[in-house]
């Protein structure tokens, strides 16, 4: 029994090893979902990118709502199309021309709260995209990881806020465009549909919101490892409490 004790170690070398193996676990795991955090972070930012480049395209464009009239000859088609800032009218001959909406107060409402909103979501992303440089777990910058947490989640309101500001004229409009469409008072003429610019937005907050939704969760991902390893009282084993409680050494007993 002498002979195997140095081999098998006394009880509180064996709980050493033990909570040795427990820490190394809990770091590895930790470490893995840092690296997806990052990963997860690293994929919102790329789907905020692509967000802030459509609103501010959807913004720009000027088919919000398309008109094809073609007309008794193929060669007196045109396509009238308007947008937030200027209409556009394209002749099947190659021409085309646009005309600036110089006048806000005589606009629609509709048009007027499509502006501001466009404009606010395009600003908000932005600020966005600058917060979720400085905050994502892949750069140097920001600080520590508390920091980095609060600066993350600080991008993920901006893009939230910059994707329902960009969902809200572009539903809108959609629904001016069809109720007009449907109305059996208007005529053939003044009835568009939606354009391309419409679909740009829709796209758009759409990427905006779910790059916040990441962004805004990715600062809870820290806590996971302590889920997963809970801390819990380190206990001896009874060889090592009573060989504590008596003070004496049991090897010298054998």
């Amino acid at each position: 029994m002498r002979q195997l004790q140095p081999w098998l170690g006394s009880d509180q070398t064996i709980t050493h090893v033990y909570n040795n193996r427990r820490e190394r676990g809990r770091q590895k795991v930790t470490a893995n979902l840092i690296m997806a955090s990052a990963a997860l972070q690293f994929f919102a930012f790329i789907l905020a990118l692509f967000g802030v480049f459509g609103a501010i395209t959807a913004a720009l464009l000027p088919n919000w709502k398309v008109n094809a009239d073609v007309g008794s000859n193929i060669i007196t088609a045109i396509t009238q199309m308007q947008g937030l800032w200027m209409d556009c009218t394209w002749y099947s001959t190659g021409m085309f021309s646009c005309t600036l909406k110089y006048s806000i107060l005589s606009l629609p409402v509709y048009i007027q709260a499509a502006r501001t909103t466009m404009v606010l979501s395009c600003i908000l992303s932005a600020f966005g995209i600058c917060i979720a440089t400085v905050g994502m777990k892949c750069t140097r910058l920001g600080g520590d990881r508390d920091t980095k947490s609060h600066t993350s989640f600080a991008a993920g309101v901006f893009f939230i806020l910059a994707g329902i500001f960009g969902l809200i004229p572009t539903a809108w409009y959609t629904r001016e465009i069809i109720s007009n469409f449907l109305d059996p008072a208007v005529p053939e003429s003044s009835k568009h549909e939606p354009g391309g610019a419409v679909y740009i937005g829709f796209i758009s907050a759409g990427l905006l919101l779910t790059a916040g939704v990441i962004f805004g969760t990715s600062c809870f991902k820290k806590q996971q490892g302590a889920w997963i390893y809970p801390n819990k009282p380190h206990h001896q084993f009874p060889g090592a409490q009573q060989e504590n409680n008596t003070g004496y050494n049991l090897k010298d007993y054998v």
